[in-house]
């Protein structure tokens, strides 16, 4: 590893790391690993960077150019959408069609999926372009989550190439966009690897290379303004961390990928249980639980 020291020499100064490994270096070296690559899910990649770092450059600059509350519309869970909540859509969108490999994008800002003219693609996405942007006009951090499928021999790219098990994930991730913009993501078969954006460089720089959560940790993370409407199991579980031997400490933000992340840094679970107001839960499969899962069990 090449060293340099700041000013003033080596005399009780810190190192610097001058071997810094950016997104683009670490894809272009997981790439040369495989023979069989054809490069098509690395271009994929660039474009997804590319979203991320405008997402974040818009989301720090959202109370300046007046980009902070609603866009007086709704998505297709019902969730009323922030004016960020379309940008980073139509960002993610433009991005996902401009790279040519990506044939099927599903958005929970669009109620269809979106089928690009790239007939040679052969990969689809699932995203949720801004998780938690209930929580953007009070500046607390919200993210991107996305999941990569490759299409079937055959497909010519329909909704139900993402209708799949999260095991038939290839890759997956989420952005945190926070104090600075966090970028976690995974590979079939390979390790988790954390990313920071240096604004200065304008790169995502490898700063957390195989992640493992702790095994053990007493947190625990839920929304508690829900308790009413849980089931009694749930309710007696919850209660059973509170009153054990060493009580678990509760951390709840309400933005599922700044809980996420906190939860593979330190360790801990985080839970959304399903409840009488949402029997099924309130998460969705597709682009929050499974790419998660597949985050979270590599």
């Amino acid at each position: 590893m090449s060293q340099a020291y700041g000013e003033g020499g080596p005399a009780g100064t810190e190192k610097i790391n001058t071997e810094i490994v950016t997104l683009s270096r670490f894809l272009s070296e997981e790439q040369v690993k495989h023979k069989e690559a054809t490069g098509d899910f690395t271009l994929l990649c660039h474009a997804l960077q590319f979203s991320f770092k405008s997402i974040a450059y818009y989301i720090r600059r959202a109370s300046l150019i007046n980009l902070s509350g609603l866009a007086g519309s709704s998505n297709t869970t019902g969730d009323e959408q922030k004016k960020l909540d379309v940008i980073g859509h139509d960002l993610f969108v433009a991005a996902m069609r401009s790279c040519g490999r990506v044939r099927v994008l599903v958005s929970e800002e669009e109620e269809e999926a979106i089928v690009f003219d790239s007939p040679n693609a052969r990969y689809a996405v699932a995203c949720d372009p801004i998780d938690g942007s209930s929580n953007l006009d009070a500046g607390v951090s919200v993210g991107t989550i996305f999941g990569i499928y490759r299409l079937d021999e055959g497909s010519k790219g329909t909704k139900e190439d993402l209708l799949r098990p999260g095991t038939d994930l290839v890759a997956a991730g989420f952005t945190m966009y926070g104090a600075s913009a966090q970028l976690v993501m995974t590979m079939q078969g390979g390790a988790v690897n954390g990313f920071t954006m240096d604004n200065a460089l304008g790169e995502f720089i490898l700063t957390h290379p195989d992640m493992k959560m702790p095994k053990k940790r007493a947190i625990y993370s839920c929304n508690e303004g829900n308790s009413k409407y849980w089931e009694e199991p749930v309710k007696e579980w919850v209660e059973s961390l509170k009153q054990a031997d060493k009580p678990y400490s509760a951390r709840y933000i309400g933005s599922m990928v700044a809980d996420a992340y906190r939860t593979l840094l330190y360790g801990g679970i985080f839970a959304y249980p399903a409840d009488k107001k949402s029997p099924k839960g309130k998460l969705r499969i597709l682009y929050e639980c499974g790419p998660m899962a597949m985050i979270f069990e590599q």
